[in-house]
């Protein structure tokens, strides 16, 4: 099965909005600038379009801020200003947010896989050792 390929414009598109109408009302500003910083990256991935390096940190940055974004939720989100129908909007769409990042990896690994990134990350030394001949 063929996955669809999905613009990196549109990715960083949707979050953009996402992101500015859920910092209308509840947000802290650690979620502003960890979302807005992501997105400046996503931006440079779309400038450098064969920089391997600008999509392997926007695909960080997207896995690091779904992480963030749980604490945020977490810390900041009350109940007492759930009477506010902008802050149910915002609650809203900050939640949508999230809920697209997870996807949004998805498809930003492809991307990294496209230009070239490697399939598997090695920690350490690698077990083959190469011996130099003498010229």
């Amino acid at each position: 099965m063929e996955v669809p390929a999905i613009n990196l414009k549109a990715i960083v598109l949707v979050h953009w909005l996402l992101t500015v109408w859920a910092c209308m009302a509840w947000p802290s500003l650690s979620f502003m600038w960890g979302n807005f910083s992501v997105l400046a990256v996503g931006v440079w991935a779309i400038a450098q379009r064969d920089s391997v390096d600008a999509v392997l940190m926007f695909l960080v940055g997207i896995a690091v801020t779904i992480l963030t974004d749980i604490i945020h939720f977490g810390v900041y989100f009350s109940s007492s200003l759930f009477d506010s129908s902008v802050f149910r909007f915002s609650a809203g769409m900050a939640i949508l947010n999230l809920l697209f990042k997870p996807a949004s990896c998805f498809f930003v690994y492809q991307m990294y896989r496209e230009r070239g990134g490697e399939y598997s990350v090695n920690f350490g030394e690698s077990r083959q050792r190469h011996k130099w001949s003498r010229i």
